[in-house]
């Protein structure tokens, strides 16, 4: 009987185990189950592929706290109350990016929205940015993984206690959240609800009463219908069929009444359009006809004007779907914020009508000028193609905005916002610069030589006495012979680099260095060395106050002549100068940056080609997107080496004259004008001519004619 019960108990013991492990296998594979379907939750649209975003994998936090430690959105914010500037260190934004996870509450099992495919894209964007870091305590700002693109989708109570358990969260401060769909039924904020306390918000809703100048960034709502249309529509001037096109849904009731007596007393001016039958962001229909569907937002380029009007939500997809199909937006919404309207001038590309007013849209709009129509279309496909053609140029453009809020005097400003064009003759600073250079920045000597050993040490030896140096490069164009040992240089006080080039190209002194730390280049050839201290020293000065043009001691000019039909490079001493050679010049290095990637490859294979003008096309680089003339220093005119035989010089050659004339101009052909800006100035220090002793004179070794 006991070996039968034990049988049994066997038999039992048998069975358990296999229960279990039958236990085990089956939770096990729901929980590779739960990890796949967690890790690959994002919009079901498309998929993607988080490694590119080179942060963590997706992990699970489970909120077990049930309080609300967030605190609600402080209302009164700017830079210095609600951040710390002072993480940003002195001239560019890091952006820290927290790993993506899946925020659940411990006791509900509630779990955060999905990720949309839009929000993705801009934390992939950030991630690839150069603004990004994956060093949170280098960070300036940081992006929670938090998608608040939409507050349809989101828990508001799940997701005010994920902001607060962030590691990095401290009250918000130095947080970006993106929202473009704020609010909810019946209210429909402007702003989020949610506790952000003390975050940036990027949103899109904004208007005059929740947004806070200077803090807040208006951005618009992304339109998934511009997938298909990423580029904006090609404009012909009077090829619209209609004045004006209303093809906005969800207009206000008081809105529309206005609009519906207007369409009916301009059936040729006004192309209204409302919500067919079978509801769709795809399709718009004519009023009294649901049936018939017409093609949206394609319509929208058969008027020349296209209404945004006050609806339930300030922000809408309409606005940039105007924009990418050449429709003039038409914004009668009294309060709202447009995007980035801290920087981008909407009156160059959109019409505002106040609401009152809107009975008198078409006498408006039959007011504005051909001329303007045209130049409005052409900035606002600027404004889309530049800033709002995709998720990711959005995001980059955000990132810009902050990057100028946070450092206005080195970044871009208003006009350069806006397009200015430099061929329409209106004079501008690319380099931004509303303030004289830091005298103690000094500046760098780019010397370029070949072999000439004896002549390159004299300069050295000359320049290490100027008080502003800061150091030296020289530029050893010579591949066929090493540059001698940096221990056979001049022992001075400043820093010698050395840099032996893979070719022999007159460009090679422009390339933008790694090694040139100063904003501050003198170019200078290794056979100029009759500048004294002082010359060298006040040209330094002169440069600090005009850091966006050539400022140096050489100068010559361009001659147009009518027997020929040609430009000549003109080298007599006269009182007009439009070149300064860079033989002998000061420039930011913001120049060498522009020569060597932006300006017309042609030109650079010309100067390479034929081993001359490099100084000329550096002229004309400047000139044409300055348009203004750069700046002789001193008047000493000639520069000679007045030990070096002339057949070792460029300019011995006979043809030397003649090849300039020509580059000037194959120049002006491939820039399509005449940049260069000739002028009768000249720098001198104070007192320099005047009858007082020597030492009161702060410049007293300056050279002659």
């Amino acid at each position: 009987m006991l070996n039968k019960f034990a049988l049994i108990r066997n038999e039992c013991q048998q069975n358990l185990y296999f229960v279990l492990l039958i236990s085990a296998l089956i939770l096990t594979g729901i929980s590779l189950y739960n990890a796949f379907y967690k890790s690959n939750r994002l919009h079901n649209e498309g998929n993607f592929n988080r490694i590119s975003l080179d942060i963590n994998e997706v992990s699970e936090v489970r909120l077990t706290d049930s309080i609300d430690r967030s605190r609600p959105r402080r209302t009164n914010c700017s830079i210095w109350t609600c951040m710390d500037p002072y993480r940003c260190g002195h001239d560019h934004i890091t952006v820290y990016v927290y790993p993506l996870h899946d925020y659940v509450d411990a006791n509900t099992g509630t779990e955060a929205a999905p990720l949309t495919r839009e929000f993705y894209q801009i934390l992939e964007t950030i991630v690839k940015s150069p603004y990004y870091t994956s060093n949170p305590n280098e960070a300036c700002l940081f992006v929670p993984s938090l998608d608040l693109m939409n507050q349809n989708s989101v828990n508001v109570d799940l997701t005010n206690r994920a902001l607060a358990s962030l590691n990095y969260w401290d009250d918000g401060r130095n947080h970006i959240l993106f929202n473009m769909l704020p609010g909810t039924y019946p209210t429909f904020n402007t702003v989020i609800d949610v506790n952000t306390d003390h975050a940036m918000i990027a949103g899109a809703g904004f208007d005059s009463w929740s947004y806070r100048h200077g803090f807040d960034i208006s951005i618009p709502v992304w339109s998934p219908l511009l997938r298909k249309h990423p580029k904006a529509t090609s404009y012909n001037a009077g090829s619209a069929d209609y004045l004006l096109v209303v093809a906005q849904m969800n207009l206000l009731p008081k809105m529309m009444w206005v609009i519906q007596g207007l369409a009916e007393d301009h059936t040729k001016d006004i192309l209204l359009l409302q919500q067919c039958s079978k509801p769709s962001r795809k399709t718009r229909c004519a009023p009294g006809d649901t049936v018939h569907q017409i093609s949206y937002p394609n319509v929208l380029s058969r008027g020349t004007f296209c209404l945004l009007g006050p609806s339930l939500r300030l922000g809408n997809p309409d606005l940039l779907e105007m924009l990418a199909f050449n429709c003039i937006p038409v914004v009668t919404i009294d309060s709202y914020i447009l995007p980035f309207e801290d920087m981008i001038d909407w009156a160059l590309a959109a019409v505002r009508i106040r609401e009152s007013d809107i009975h008198l849209v078409v006498e408006k709009l039959k007011g504005i000028s051909l001329d303007n129509i045209e130049e409005m279309k052409r900035q606002g496909r600027l404004l889309y193609e530049s800033y709002f053609n995709s998720i990711r140029t959005l995001t980059l453009t955000t990132l810009e905005y902050i990057q100028c809020r946070l450092f206005p005097h080195g970044e871009r400003n208003k006009k350069h916002w806006n397009f200015v064009d430099s061929s329409n003759g209106v004079a501008l600073n690319p380099l931004f610069l509303s303030r004289v250079v830091t005298r103690s920045d000094g500046f760098t000597a780019v010397i370029l030589t070949y072999d000439r050993v004896e002549s390159l040490f004299l300069l050295i030896e000359k320049l290490s006495v100027v008080p502003s140096l800061h150091g030296i490069l020289v530029v050893w164009n010579n591949q066929q012979k090493a540059p001698p040992l940096l221990s056979s240089f001049p022992a001075i006080s400043r820093p010698i680099k050395i840099i032996q080039t893979s070719n022999n190209r007159l460009s090679n002194r422009f390339y933008p260095y790694k090694d040139i730390e100063t904003e501050a280049i003198l170019t200078i050839d290794d056979d100029i060395n009759m500048l004294t201290e002082d010359e060298v020293e006040f040209g330094y000065e002169v440069w600090r106050e005009f850091p966006d043009r050539i400022v140096g001691f050489p100068s010559r000019l361009h001659v147009w002549e009518n027997m020929t039909s040609h430009w000549r490079y003109e080298s007599e001493w006269t009182n007009q100068i439009s070149m300064v050679l860079t033989g002998a010049a000061f420039h930011h290095k913001y120049w060498s940056h522009m020569y060597t990637y932006r300006m017309p490859e042609v030109i650079k294979d010309i100067v390479d080609g034929r081993m001359n003008c490099e100084d000329i096309a550096m002229n004309f680089l400047v000139a044409n997107v300055t348009n203004k003339p750069p700046i002789k220093v001193t008047p000493r005119k000639k520069f000679k080496c007045p030990e070096c035989a002339n057949n070792e010089m460029l300019s011995a050659d006979l043809n030397h004259m003649r090849e300039r004339s020509r580059c000037i101009d194959e120049f002006t052909q491939i820039y399509g004008r005449m940049p260069l800006r000739s002028v009768e100035f000249r720098a001198d220090p104070v007192l320099f001519k005047d009858n007082f002793p020597e030492k009161l004179k702060r410049f007293s070794d300056m050279g002659t004619l």
